[in-house]
């Protein structure tokens, strides 16, 4: 492997590994990210992190600051709201196209995706598995839009919206039954019409956005007005669907 081939590899391996981090609440909500503590963290160059930290920032999972270097995201309730709905604006939108070019390959898809998460919803310890399976099943509703461009917009969604469900589970209380909230959206989807479908989506994230309503009530966390970064995203979003 030639040196530059390695650098980029480890440039990516970082990326990933830290952005994992980020999404799943290893760094605090607004910390600052130092360049030499990750490097010795993951026992990588300084030049692969500074490189990981750009790619994180163009995806809005890092906050880059002129001459301050760069910070974790801060969670605000804000920040979700608007979030959560540009992901039920977004992805309602792309099921429902998802499945009108419906056939029996994307049915079963949902159908094999639906069963492996609920194979990690009856064990424990499986929490990064479930995540997985729970990715993927979302990911098998959209994958027949026809437009990868409108899939790639729904995870970059789903990343930021995984961010703030791993900080409600480290604090959430009463129990949620997902698996049953997922086994009523497939069926939605395979039996009924798309803007059944659609409603039954946009029922199961506004629940989640709720839950994290309820934590920051009850624990009287601050809920401040959505970030900059997060204002753009959704009008990112809204621009690509009010195009024809």
């Amino acid at each position: 492997m030639s040196q530059q081939s390695e650098k980029t590899t480890q440039a990516t391996a970082i990326y990933q590994k830290l952005r994992a981090d980020i999404i799943h609440g290893a760094y605090t909500p607004g910390a600052k990210l130092r360049i030499d503590g990750i490097a010795a963290k993951y026992d990588v160059g300084s030049n692969a992190v500074r490189e990981a930290l750009s790619r994180l920032s163009s995806e809005r999972l890092v906050e880059r600051h002129e001459q301050r270097g760069y910070t974790v995201p801060p969670v605000a309730l804000g920040d979700w709201q608007v979030l959560a709905r540009t992901r039920c604006f977004l992805e309602g939108n792309v099921l429902k196209e998802s499945m009108r070019h419906r056939d029996d390959l994307w049915e079963e898809n949902i159908v094999v995706a639906f069963h492996r998460l609920s194979r990690f919803s009856s064990r424990e310890g499986s929490r990064e598995g479930w995540e997985d399976a729970h990715r993927n099943f979302h990911r098998a509703l959209i994958a027949n839009c026809g437009s990868p461009w409108l899939i790639d917009f729904c995870d970059i969604l789903a990343d930021h919206a995984a961010r703030y469900i791993s900080f409600s589970n480290a604090f959430r209380k009463a129990p949620r039954d997902g698996l049953r909230e997922h086994e009523a959206l497939m069926k939605a989807v395979l039996h009924g019409t798309p803007e059944e479908a659609c409603e039954c989506l946009t029922r199961h994230y506004t629940r989640t956005l709720e839950v994290i309503e309820e934590l920051f009530e009850r624990d009287k966390l601050p809920a401040a007005p959505p970030s900059a970064a997060v204002a753009d995203l959704a009008g990112s979003v809204a621009k690509l669907m009010s195009k024809p």
